[in-house]
């Protein structure tokens, strides 16, 4: 069977019918909401570069540097840790070769819920959306409990009196809305601006270290040395690397705003994920290096809050230090504001497909922006952060752990419900792709993710304290809300098919 011809740049209107499955619900004016009416398209003229940042912005870089890379050694594996981003790089990017492969098979946005549909059917494709908005609203809510302390700390340091830490966060939430409420565009280059400065800062610190000698004991070697990459605690320092790339697959949710969806989307895909993988190693390893293979670990446990200042300081001095505290505050609102598009952009999806409000799905006519959808998502993190206020949660020791802890399954989940399902794609549609693409880059994925599953679900409690009540209800949320998408999906789709 041929694959189809590269899409040309239509309007939703403008596109005729296609087989397969049909959309769960009526269609929508985008300007009036008015049902019988050709779906509004988001617009927008995306490029490559454009989705890479916004991506990118989402594993916020300097925020892994500076948060999961010293965790991950101090309770994982040790000085062997940069190795591990590797190993999780090399299981995402087994996933998005049958990710990609699919893309052009895919008829609309919404990332994950859309290829779950196309492969497991519209109650799976639902439960899927349900399951990733879930993820997605958790995980910027999640963050400004990591800005809101950090713009105190940074204020603190110039002589401005302390506030709340939730206060900043809401001030921040304020700006992100008026963000999302307008055309994509706008937003990604303000993301491209703030990704660019803190990559800058680190690529600055990484030089400065191999310039000067490699660190008082030379360059390490423990991330080239088996014995060391699996010794400690292995599993944790995979779930720490596998947060880190949090977001890498949201490339696809953006093609509805994408120049050449079809051609762009792979393309982003990859570079976004070899990146940051690349990045990160790279990163952690002259880390590792600054401080010296034999201590690093003590180091970093001691001291795991200040570790890349610490290093910053010494290779770059006090100057680099505030500006480090600067760019480590703008790489989380780019992590916000850019984790904020894609669930507006799930909202959005559910609401066209008539499975959450009609009203959500609406295109906002001056910006082609899902604004209605985007003032939603931020009302959920207002809520969110009202809660934490109000029950005087620690910031970052309860609010956002346990918030990101949620997240974090979710991402499991989401990646191995999207891999089964290109697995049956392709199952059921032979010669559309090859055997690679099609099955065996897939189905190793899942095995490897299927091991990362188990080990976050053991590695559960360090992410959110021995609490049960807390563990029941991050995995039994996600199975709830899966369950629900899918009894929605279902019933929606007989409905349709009634009509």
């Amino acid at each position: 069977m041929a694959q189809p011809s590269a899409p040309t740049q239509t309007t939703a209107a403008q596109r005729p019918a296609q087989a397969g499955p049909t959309p769960l619900g009526p269609q929508y004016d985008g300007a009036s909401g008015a049902p019988g009416a050709p779906v509004g398209g988001l617009r927008g003229k995306l490029g490559l570069w454009s989705i890479v940042f916004m991506v990118v912005a989402a594993a916020s870089p300097l925020g892994v540097i500076g948060g999961p890379v010293p965790l991950g050694i101090a309770i994982g594996n040790g000085a062997a840790f940069p190795a591990t981003f590797v190993i999780a790089a090399v299981v995402l990017a087994l996933f998005a070769v049958g990710f990609t492969a699919m893309t052009p098979h895919v008829r609309k946005a919404g990332a994950f819920s859309s290829y779950v549909r196309e492969g497991l059917g519209a109650g799976a494709g639902v439960g899927t959306g349900f399951a990733a908005l879930l993820t997605y609203l958790t995980l910027e809510a999640a963050v400004y409990g990591l800005i809101g302390p950090g713009i105190q700390e940074l204020l603190a340091s110039y002589g401005v009196p302390s506030i709340p830490w939730w206060a900043w966060a809401l001030l921040v939430a304020a700006g992100v809305a008026a963000l999302g409420y307008r055309n994509i565009a706008v937003s990604g280059k303000v993301l491209a601006i703030l990704l660019i400065a803190e990559v800058a800062i680190v690529v600055i610190l990484d030089v400065a270290v191999i310039a000067s000698g490699s660190g008082p004991e030379g360059p390490s070697t423990a991330a080239f040395q088996p014995s060391q990459i699996f010794s400690g605690a292995p599993g944790v320092a995979i779930l720490f690397a596998l947060l880190s790339f949090l977001g890498f697959e949201a490339t696809a949710v953006f093609r509805d705003e994408t120049k050449d969806p079809r051609r762009t989307i792979p393309r982003a895909t990859f570079v976004a994920l070899g990146g940051v993988a690349v990045f990160y190693a790279v990163s952690s390893w002259v880390l590792v290096t600054a401080v010296g293979e034999s201590t690093v670990a003590e180091v970093a446990a001691e001291n795991s809050a200040t570790l890349l200042s610490d290093v910053t300081g010494t290779y770059l001095g006090p100057i680099g230090v505030h500006v480090q505290q600067v760019l480590y505050v703008t790489s989380l609102l780019a992590c916000i504001l850019a984790v904020h598009h894609v669930g507006a952009r799930y909202l959005f999806s559910l609401g066209q497909d008539g499975i959450l409000s009609p009203s959500l799905g609406v295109v906002q006519p001056k910006h082609g922006s899902p604004a209605r959808a985007s003032l939603v998502a931020s009302a959920v993190s207002v809520a969110l952060i009202a809660l934490a206020a109000v029950a005087q949660l620690d910031p970052i020791a309860e609010y956002y752990t346990w918030v990101a802890g949620f997240s974090s399954v979710g991402l499991v989940v989401l990646l191995g419900l999207t891999t089964v399902a290109v697995l049956r794609y392709f199952g059921t549609h032979p010669g559309l792709v090859g055997r690679f693409k099609g099955l065996v880059a897939p189905a190793l994925a899942l095995l490897g993710l299927a091991i990362f599953a188990v080990l976050v679900v053991i590695n559960l409690p360090l992410l959110v304290g021995e609490a049960l009540w807390l563990q029941i209800l991050i995995l039994g949320g996600h199975v709830i809300g899966f369950a629900l998408g899918y009894w929605l999906g279902v019933r929606r789709a007989k409905a349709h098919a009634a009509a």
